[in-house]
C-alpha cells in the first residue's frame, strides 16, 4: 500500500501525451474499476466516520482529514451494488472533481498501471443509459470499468446548470445562427450540462463523447472546400476521454493547418491539479474548472466578442 501511495503523488508527467495511470481498485465483488490518477489527491485506511442526519443514502458519513471535513461515499451503493459493510476493512480514495474534494469508500486498491488514452474505449453500444460508466479496459485479460463520477455526483448534490438572467440578456441576439459550439465530454451528465448552459444563451451545438470523435468530425469537415470557421465557432473539450485526451486533441487541432486556428478550450473537473502551463503547451485558449454555468457563459461569450 506505501508504495501506491507514495506514486499518488509523483502521477503528473503523462499529461499530453494522451496517456493517463489508472489506480484499479475493487467493490464488493471481483470486478476491477479505475480512476485517473490525477484526480487523486492520496489513498488511506479508512478513519471513523461520523453520520450526518439526512444525508444521501450513499455517504456513509464524514471523515476529519488534514484538518478538512470531507463526506465520504460509498462507492458500490452508488452504482446499485450492495454496501462495503465495515469501514473499518475499507479504503478511502481522496479525490478532487469539480472543485470539491470527496472520498469514495473502496474495498480493496490493487495497483497503478500506466495505459494510453487509446486502449480505453467508451462503454459497449446496448449499455443503456442507466449505467455508471465512462470508459471500459482490458488490462492482463481483466475488463476494468471506469465510473462517471460526475453521474454520482450529479445525483447526490445536483448541479445547477441555469445561467443566469441577466447574463442571458446580455447575450441575446448576438450567437451567431449558421455556426457552433462543438462539446466533446465522455460524462453523459457533463455533456448535457455544457450543452444547456450554451443552448440558454442562443448557441447551437454539436456534442462528441470523446475526442477521437471529435477529431473525426473536424478532419471531415476540413475536406470540404468552405472553411471550418464557417461552421465552428469554437470546442470545448473535458480533458479526460476515451480514445483520445482533450489534451491530445488540443495538440492534433494545432498541429493541422487546416484546424489550427480552432478556439479550443479545456473545461474540466481536474482544478485542484491542473498544470497552468499544459494549457501553453498545447495551444488551448482557454481554461476553467467544471462546474459553473455563469462563468462557461461568460467564456463562451468571450469567444464571441472577438468575432466583432
Amino acid at each position: 500500500m506505501s508504495s501506491i501511495l507514495d506514486s499518488v503523488n509523483q502521477r503528473t508527467q503523462m499529461v499530453g501525451q494522451n496517456r493517463l495511470e489508472l489506480l484499479m481498485f475493487n467493490l464488493a465483488g471481483k470486478q476491477l474499476y479505475g480512476i485517473n490518477v490525477f484526480k487523486v489527491r492520496e489513498v488511506i485506511q479508512c478513519p471513523p466516520l461520523t453520520t450526518m442526519p439526512g444525508c444521501h443514502h450513499v455517504v456513509r458519513g464524514v471523515a476529519q482529514i488534514r484538518g478538512k471535513a470531507i463526506s465520504v461515499i460509498d462507492l458500490s451503493m452508488a452504482v446499485g451494488g450492495p454496501s462495503l459493510g465495515e469501514v473499518e476493512n475499507c479504503f478511502v480514495i481522496i479525490a478532487e472533481y469539480n472543485r470539491k474534494v470527496q472520498g469514495f469508500l473502496v474495498k480493496a486498491v490493487e495497483r497503478i498501471v500506466n495505459m494510453n488514452w487509446s486502449d480505453i474505449h467508451p462503454p459497449p453500444s446496448g449499455s443503456g443509459k442507466s449505467h455508471y460508466l465512462t470508459a471500459v479496459t482490458n488490462i492482463e485479460d481483466k475488463l476494468v470499468e471506469i465510473i462517471d463520477v460526475e453521474k454520482i455526483l450529479s445525483e447526490i448534490t445536483p448541479n445547477n446548470d441555469s445561467v443566469s438572467e441577466e447574463i442571458i440578456e446580455e447575450n441575446r441576439g448576438k450567437a451567431p445562427q449558421d455556426k457552433f459550439v462543438l462539446i466533446a465530454d465522455d460524462s453523459s451528465v457533463a455533456r448535457n450540462q455544457i450543452k444547456r448552459t450554451v443552448e440558454q444563451i442562443g448557441y447551437k451545438t454539436k456534442i462528441f463523447k470523446d475526442g477521437r470523435e471529435c477529431y473525426t468530425y473536424l478532419e471531415q469537415l476540413s475536406e470540404s472546400d468552405a472553411p471550418v470557421s464557417d461552421e465552428v465557432l469554437m470546442l470545448i473539450s473535458d480533458i479526460e476521454m476515451p480514445e483520445m485526451d482533450g489534451y491530445t486533441l488540443t495538440a492534433e487541432i494545432r498541429n493541422n493547418p487546416k484546424l489550427a486556428h480552432i478556439w479550443v478550450m479545456l473545461h474540466t473537473s481536474l482544478s485542484g491539479v491542473f498544470n497552468e502551463a499544459m494549457v501553453e503547451k498545447v495551444g488551448a485558449n482557454d481554461f476553467i474548472p467544471k462546474f459553473n454555468p455563469d462563468e462557461l457563459a461568460k467564456s463562451v461569450q468571450r469567444r464571441m466578442d472577438m468575432e466583432d
